[in-house]
C-alpha cells in the first residue's frame, strides 16, 4: 500500500483516483501520521453499506416526537 503526505496527495489527487480505479488502497498522513485512505469504491461501499431506511425506522428516527392529532368520533359500526 502507497502511503503518500497530504500535500502530494492534494497535488497528485486524480492519480490518487485512478490508483484506486485499479484496485490500490492509498494512504494519506498528515505530520507522518495516517490521517486518511483513498480506496476502491466496491471496498468503501462494503465497508460502509448505505442501509435501506423502511418508513417505521426513518419515522423513529426523527429528532423530534410526531405530534398527530386524533379524531374523536367513534367508529362506525358495520354491518356483515
Amino acid at each position: 500500500m502507497q502511503v503518500v503526505r497530504i500535500r502530494d496527495a492534494k497535488a497528485g489527487f486524480s492519480a490518487l483516483v485512478a490508483a484506486a480505479e485499479g484496485g490500490q488502497p492509498t494512504t494519506i498522513s498528515r505530520h507522518g501520521k495516517p490521517c486518511a485512505m483513498v480506496v476502491p469504491f466496491g471496498d468503501g461501499q462494503r465497508l460502509y453499506a448505505t442501509a435501506k431506511l423502511d418508513l417505521p425506522s426513518y419515522l423513529l428516527g426523527m429528532p423530534e416526537p410526531l405530534e398527530t392529532e386524533r379524531d374523536p368520533t367513534p367508529m362506525r359500526v358495520l354491518e356483515l
